[in-house]
This record gives structure tokens, C-alpha cells and sequence, in this order.
């Protein structure tokens, strides 16, 4: 019978090779037709009046702006973030992009995209995210009526 050489050292190399190996799963499950149902919506308003009301209604969320452009329509934004620390720190949060397009002087469309994020780092230099879209259609619902509200306020105080 033949004996495998430094045994310990193969078991050693599996253990710190398994974490490597595995399937990648998630990804979206609905398709780009599916989620601009409850994505994109479009109002009757200007461009610089969609964006302003967009950008004023990820404020009053408590959300944090990364970025706007009005020329490109495009607006980054993200939440406060949760830290916890437990066996490392565990840090989770939602950005927020939205993409406001013209498409006559008087109509505008405006896409909402919220992801959730979740890092974690350990004591030992290990760090790890996660991005999962949202893809339930309440939390879309919720911003394209406050959005609403701030195009009807804007609209009707010019």
C-alpha cells in the first residue's frame, strides 16, 4: 500500500480551497420589462421639474447624494449606513439611482433603482459584499407618490 506524503498539508489545502469553490447563484429574477413596471414611470412635467422633485424626494427619505446630473438625468444616492459589530463589523445600506429622461417639454419619464448592500469585514482582513436588488414593486410605489406630490407642488407654485 503507498503512503500519501504530508497528509495534514492536503487536508489544509482542501479546507482553505473550499471557500473558493461553489456555484454563483441570484442575479435578478425578474426580467428588464418586468421591473419597469414598477421602475419607470412617466409624468407631466419638464425634465428640470422631475429631476428637482426626485432629488427632494431622496432627501426627505433620509437618503444621501452621492451625485446629480441634469444634464444626463442621472442621480445617485444612498442611505445612512447600519454598522454592527459582532465577530467583525457588519455594514448594511440602500443605494438609490435614478435616471430622469425628457421626452417632450411638458413629459418626462423617471427610472428608480434601490439596492440593497451588505458588507462585512473581519478581524483578519477578510472582507465580503453583497448586492440584491430590490425587486418588490411597494418600495417603487411609495417614492413615484412622493414623487407625485413634489411635481404637483412644483407645477402649481410656478
Amino acid at each position: 500500500m503507498r503512503k500519501i506524503p504530508y497528509p495534514p498539508l492536503l487536508v489544509a489545502a482542501a479546507v482553505l480551497a473550499s471557500p473558493m469553490t461553489g456555484c454563483v447563484t441570484g442575479g435578478l429574477s425578474k426580467s428588464g420589462l418586468e421591473l419597469q413596471a414598477f421602475q419607470k414611470k412617466e409624468f407631466a412635467c419638464s425634465k428640470k421639474t422631475a429631476f428637482a422633485s426626485t432629488l427632494s424626494v431622496f432627501q426627505d427619505l433620509g437618503y444621501i447624494v452621492k451625485s446629480a446630473s441634469l444634464e444626463t438625468g442621472l442621480i445617485a444616492a444612498a442611505s445612512p449606513t447600519k454598522n454592527v459589530l459582532f465577530m467583525g463589523s457588519h455594514m448594511s445600506n440602500t443605494e438609490a439611482t435614478a435616471f430622469i429622461e425628457e421626452f417632450t417639454p411638458t413629459k418626462s419619464s423617471i427610472r428608480l433603482n434601490f439596492v440593497n448592500v451588505a458588507e462585512s469585514s473581519s478581524g483578519y482582513g477578510m472582507k465580503a459584499r453583497s448586492d440584491k436588488p430590490i425587486e418588490a414593486a411597494p418600495p417603487y410605489e411609495n417614492a413615484f407618490a412622493k414623487i407625485q406630490e413634489a411635481i404637483f407642488v412644483r407645477t402649481k407654485s410656478q
